[in-house]
């Protein structure tokens, strides 16, 4: 690509989503009416896929508030990525910015579940860990055990808010129960049957997957939960994860003697 073609093109992507470059070709084509309607149809379609993005979020703040949110978030923020089905992953800050002024605290730990919603969904197929390959172990030396996360394995703890149950009653466009303790919670996406399932999730579970992920073993992972959450119980957390296909296979998990890939 030579230099004046680059810089053409730096010039005509900066026409569109802000002031035009010096390219006094650009600055020609920026006055004729055409190019208006292909720089509305460009912001149209970022904003259609925020919206379609964040499904929770247009449900808590209305279409309109989303709409225009969007539209400010693709002056400041041009896709990188022609597939818009992954735009937007800086979102849920930009929109908890905006949300502060209305005395709305969640919106980014809101937003930040639709988000790990779509990547759950978009992330490669993995095989999970069987149960039965996991019981087949010796338990003695199942503490030194790396188990690593699916890659459409995903999860967070919000300290502040009941983020799950504010995400889950608006995607699911259900009605908010008023005697809903206002305590933090956490949240589990994975991908059983290639449909994304979310489950709360305790704090030292978000631990123990965290710890798994940075490719530490059971044992280490164990200690990471419960120094997070004094009392739980280890092998139940363990269980439900496996249950929910968190893990992938033992064939493509982190074998004891391993460095962690993290």
């Amino acid at each position: 690509m030579t230099t004046t073609l680059a810089r053409f093109q730096d010039d005509f992507v900066s026409a569109i989503f802000g002031p035009s470059g010096a390219d006094s070709s650009v600055a020609s084509l920026v006055d004729q009416p055409g190019f208006a309607v292909y720089r509305n149809t460009i912001f149209k379609g970022c904003v259609d896929a925020l919206v379609a993005n964040y499904p929770a979020i247009e449900v808590l703040v209305g279409t309109q508030w989303l709409e225009g949110a969007a539209f400010e978030y693709a002056r400041a923020q041009p896709p990188g990525d022609p597939r818009l089905l992954l735009y937007g992953r800086s979102f849920p800050e930009f929109i908890g910015r905006l949300g502060q002024a209305h005395g709305l605290h969640y919106l980014t730990d809101v937003a930040t579940l639709d988000r790990l919603w779509l990547e759950a969904h978009v992330a490669n197929d993995e095989r999970p860990l069987d149960p039965h390959a996991l019981a087949a172990l010796d338990p003695h030396t199942l503490g030194e055990l790396r188990l690593r996360p699916c890659a459409s394995t995903r999860w967070a703890w919000f300290a502040s808010h009941p983020a799950f149950t504010l995400w889950k009653t608006n995607r699911e466009r259900q009605t908010w129960s008023s005697d809903t303790p206002w305590t933090g919670e956490g949240a589990l996406m994975t991908r059983p049957a290639h449909a994304v399932d979310a489950a709360p999730i305790t704090q030292g579970a978000c631990a123990f997957l965290t710890a798994c992920e940075a490719g530490l073993t059971l044992e280490a992972a164990a200690g990471a939960a419960l120094q997070t959450e004094p009392g739980i119980d280890i092998g139940a957390t363990l269980a439900t994860l496996v249950a929910s296909d968190a893990f992938a296979s033992l064939s493509t998990a982190c074998p004891a003697s391993s460095p962690s890939p993290h």
